[in-house]
């Protein structure tokens, strides 16, 4: 009788995976893969359908080797990465530490093992967030957020706000504006959010004016793009006037009205950092040496923040400036809000797989949002009662 066959497709939701190679044996089949940059010059996420095709026995596990890590962002200790598995249609799971052979040149093959799937199973360097996650935190808030499409992206895709209140000229409320996925791979940053949506939905009447979008980037994420550095231009890196981006356009005016209809608090963009960091949770803030007044002001921030994520999750050093080259040396989301729209703004980088030992869950990331949230909420009734 024929053996199954192992099959590998990258053509799904948020899809990405190029360099594949399955070798068959008595054991066992691995299936070799890489990141694919898709027309960037960083690579990190992947994301593709591992199926079992045909009729007949098949081997019982298979291998996962994944291909050139040493030229993805932050790789460099490829034991930490964690991806995640979904068989068929169940639910998302860690997998566990990988085996990192060193070849004689000094590449590394990185494997992890698992089961061969009945039908199929689906792979990704992180757990996936995409429209479906956004559809069921507005369905389970029930009612509290209010989608609006504020625009399109380049690919034409709409960009599409949540917020709970659309203000009014002159409000006095205080308002946060909230942006995740600039860079559309770095889905712990979704996950953050999503549970601190969650947490300002849970206060009612008492919440903030909140406006947020949560998938700024939505082209690379509904084409599994890394999205870092990605051309025609880092949407991060976009925030130039005039803007760089189509998106960034969108987001600028967007940002006009809410500075217009509330009391502009406070500007937050969720991120992941290196993807085999572990170090913890942490914050980029303004440079000082460029604005020194609201770097000033965000140490704040970051001082709750960091109180509420300790020790679990918080990185000992919380508050940083970023220490890294760029491609670009045009403002960030950080800079362009702090300086053109006059409101202190900060970067949460949150890592994919692990915050030392502990190996990071939805629950988790969820859990380091609403502890946020929280810490925002309780600094916004500090600075009012000094108002």
């Amino acid at each position: 009788m024929a053996k199954r066959k192992i099959r590998v497709n990258g053509e799904m939701p948020f899809g990405n995976v190029c360099d594949v190679a399955v070798r068959e044996s008595d054991d066992a089949t691995e299936v070799s893969f890489a990141a694919d940059p898709h027309g960037g010059p960083e690579s990190l996420w992947f994301c593709f359908r591992v199926s079992a095709e045909g009729s007949g026995a098949a081997t019982r596990r298979v291998r996962l080797t994944l291909r050139h890590s040493r030229n993805m962002l932050g790789l460099g200790e490829p034991e930490n990465a964690r991806p995640v598995v979904r068989y068929a249609d169940g639910d998302w799971d860690r997998l566990g530490p990988p085996h990192v052979e060193t070849l004689g040149d000094g590449r590394r093959l990185v494997s992890w093992t698992i089961d061969t799937p009945r039908t199929h199973a689906d792979v990704a360097f992180c757990y996936p967030y995409g429209g479906e996650e956004v559809g069921r935190l507005l369905k389970q808030c029930i009612g509290f957020w209010r989608a609006d499409a504020i625009g399109v992206s380049q690919g034409a895709r709409p960009l599409i706000r949540l917020s709970n209140d659309h203000g009014g000229e002159g409000s006095d409320r205080p308002g946060l504006y909230l942006i995740a996925r600039q860079h559309s791979g770095e889905t712990p940053g979704s996950w953050v959010l999503d549970g601190f949506l969650r947490y300002i939905a849970t206060l009612g009447e008492d919440a903030p004016m909140v406006w947020c979008v949560p998938l700024t980037n939505i082209d690379g994420v509904e084409q599994g793009d890394y999205g870092k550095d990605n051309f025609p231009y880092d949407l991060n890196r976009a925030w130039a006037r005039p803007p760089m981006r189509h998106e960034t356009l969108v987001f600028q005016r967007d940002v006009s009205s809410w500075k217009a209809r509330c009391r502009g608090m406070l500007g937050i963009d969720f991120h992941a950092p290196g993807g085999t960091e572990k170090d913890g949770v942490y914050l980029h803030l303004c440079r000082p040496e460029r604005l020194p007044e609201k770097h000033r002001a965000t140490l704040g921030w970051a001082e709750a923040i960091k109180d509420a994520l300790t020790p679990q999750y918080a990185a000992e050093d919380f508050a940083r400036t970023p220490d890294y080259p760029s491609r670009w040396e045009t403002p960030n989301f950080t800079e362009y809000f702090c300086e053109s729209v006059d409101v202190p703004a900060f970067v949460v980088e949150t890592p994919y797989a692990m915050v030392g030992d502990l190996v990071l869950t939805r629950e988790h990331y969820q859990d380091i949002g609403r502890r946020m949230a929280g810490a925002v909420v309780r600094r916004l009734s500090e600075l009012s009662g000094q108002a």
